[in-house]
C-alpha cells in the first residue's frame, strides 16, 4: 500500500509541478525579466571596476535556457514533495484528520501549504533579482529554514492538541489553530527582520513578483492536493467494489 501511495505521489507531484511551472512561466517570469532589466541598467550606469589579474568571466546562463529549466525545477520539486507527502499521508491515514481519503489529502496539502510556505513567506517574502545583498544570502537562507522548521513544529503541536481535545469538532479546530499560531507568531516577532530592498526599486514590481511567487506555490499545492485526493478516492472506490463483488 505504501509503495502504491509513493508512486502515486511521485507521478502526481510531477504533474502538479508542471502545472505550477506553467503558472510561474506566465505570471512570474515577466517580473523576473523586468527586475533583471533594472539590475542591468543600474550596472551600466555604475563605473566599471578593474578586473584583478587572472580573473576569468563567469559563464552566464541565458534567459531562454533559464525559462526552459523552470519546468525542470518545478517538476523535480513536485517529485520530491510528492514522495515525502505520500509517506506522511500513509502515516496520517486513519489516525488524524478526515476519514475519507480525498478529504485527508486536501486537508494535509492545505496544512502543508500554510506551515511550510505561507508562514515563512509572511516573515521572509521572496525577492526578485536585484533585491538582496549577496553577502547575506547564507544568513537569509538560514532564517527562512528556521521559519519552515517552526511551521512544521507548530503543525505537530496543533495535531497533538487536537487529538487531546475530546469535545466537539469546533473546539478541536479552535484549539489546533491556537496551538499553531502561538509558536508561529512568536517566531515572527522574535526573529530578525530582513529588508534589503534598494531605494527606488518599483514597489509595484516587488509586489507583483511576490504575489506570483506565492501564487506558484498555491497552484502547486492546490493541484497536487486535488489530484492526490481524487486518485485516493478513486482507488478506495475500486477496492470497495472489488471487495463487494
Amino acid at each position: 500500500m505504501i509503495k502504491t501511495l509513493v508512486v502515486r505521489g511521485l507521478l502526481l507531484g510531477l504533474l502538479a509541478g508542471f502545472v505550477a511551472g506553467g503558472f510561474a512561466f506566465f505570471f512570474g517570469e515577466p517580473r523576473v525579466d523586468s527586475a533583471i532589466a533594472l539590475e542591468e541598467a543600474a550596472a551600466a550606469t555604475a563605473a566599471p571596476e578593474p578586473e584583478p589579474a587572472g580573473h576569468s568571466h563567469e559563464v552566464e546562463i541565458s534567459r531562454p535556457v533559464q525559462k526552459a529549466g523552470l519546468f525542470l525545477a518545478t517538476g523535480l520539486y513536485g517529485l520530491a514533495v510528492g514522495g515525502v507527502f505520500a509517506l506522511v499521508y500513509a502515516g496520517l491515514r486513519g489516525r488524524v484528520g478526515p476519514r475519507n481519503d480525498g478529504g485527508l489529502a486536501l486537508a494535509a496539502a492545505g496544512t502543508a501549504f500554510v506551515a511550510i510556505i505561507l508562514a515563512p513567506f509572511l516573515k521572509y517574502p521572496a525577492n526578485p533579482p536585484a533585491v538582496g545583498d549577496p553577502e547575506t544570502i547564507n544568513s537569509r537562507t538560514g532564517l527562512y529554514v528556521v521559519m519552515v522548521l517552526v511551521g512544521l513544529a507548530a503543525t505537530a503541536i496543533a495535531v497533538a492538541v487536537a487529538r487531546r481535545i475530546t469535545a466537539g469538532s469546533w473546539q478541536r479546530w479552535i484549539g489546533a489553530v491556537a496551538a499553531f499560531l502561538v509558536p508561529v507568531i512568536a517566531a515572527w516577532v522574535l526573529l530578525p527582520t530582513v529588508n534589503e530592498v534598494p531605494r527606488g526599486f518599483p514597489a509595484s514590481l516587488l509586489w507583483e513578483f511576490r504575489v506570483a511567487s506565492l501564487g506558484t506555490q498555491l497552484v502547486f499545492w492546490t493541484a497536487f492536493g486535488v489530484l492526490f485526493g481524487w486518485a485516493c478516492d478513486r482507488a478506495a472506490r475500486r477496492a470497495h467494489i472489488l471487495a463487494a463483488a
